[in-house]
C-alpha cells in the first residue's frame, strides 16, 4: 500500500527571531551575513530550533525593542523554549553558521558575532558538534531541526558558490548537506 507522502513544513526566519519544534518535517531557514545562526537540539527528545542575531549583545543590558537583535538574548530564548518543550540541557548539541565580514574597512561584526555564539555555548556546557564561521560570503541555511540536519549555500555576489562543510566529529550528529 502507498503511504501519505510526508510534506516539509517551512519556516522562514529573519534576524532577531528564533523557532522552536519537534514537527519531524519542519525545516527552518534563514539568510545570513555577517549575523549568526545557532541551530540546537535535542537528539533524544526530537526536540529543535534556531535563532538569528545581529549583535552580540553582551553590554546591552536594556530591555527595549531593540533587544531581539542580540545574540545574548536570542541564545536564551531558543535554549529556554528548547527546555519549555521537554529538552535535557545535558542532552543539547549545536551548530553554528554565519559571521562573515561583509564589508572591508568597517568593524568586523560577523567575527565578533561567531566569537560571542561559541563562547556562550562553551560557557552553558552546549556541545558544538558543527560549525561554519567567518568567511566574507553570505549563506543561506536550512536546518530540520528534529534530525539535526542542516544545508547551506553560500552566496557570492550574484552567483552561488556551494562549498562542504568539515564535520570536526566521526559520530552521526546530523547530517550537513549544500545545496
Amino acid at each position: 500500500m502507498n503511504q501519505p507522502q510526508r510534506t516539509e513544513h517551512r519556516i522562514h526566519i529573519v534576524q532577531g527571531e528564533y523557532r522552536v519544534t519537534t514537527d519531524p518535517d519542519a525545516v527552518v531557514s534563514t539568510l545570513l551575513g555577517s549575523c549568526v545562526a545557532a541551530c540546537i537540539r535535542d537528539p533524544v527528545a526530537g526536540i529543535g530550533g534556531m535563532n538569528h542575531f545581529l549583535l552580540p549583545g553582551e553590554d546591552v543590558r536594556s530591555h527595549n525593542a531593540e533587544v531581539e537583535r542580540y545574540g545574548d538574548y536570542l541564545m536564551e530564548l531558543l535554549i529556554n523554549g528548547l527546555m519549555k518543550q521537554g529538552a535535557n540541557r545535558d542532552r543539547l548539541e549545536a551548530k553554528l553558521f554565519g559571521g562573515a565580514r561583509m564589508m572591508g574597512g568597517l568593524s568586523d561584526i560577523g567575527k565578533k558575532n561567531a566569537e560571542f555564539a561559541q563562547r556562550y555555548l562553551e560557557h552553558e556546557g552546549i556541545t558544538v558538534v558543527s560549525r561554519d564561521l567567518g568567511g566574507n560570503r553570505g549563506r543561506r541555511l536550512q536546518y530540520w531541526p528534529v534530525s539535526g540536519r542542516a544545508r547551506q549555500a553560500y552566496v557570492n555576489g550574484g552567483g552561488i558558490d556551494e562549498t562542504p562543510i568539515k564535520a570536526p566529529l566521526s559520530r552521526n550528529l546530523g547530517d550537513v548537506e549544500l545545496f
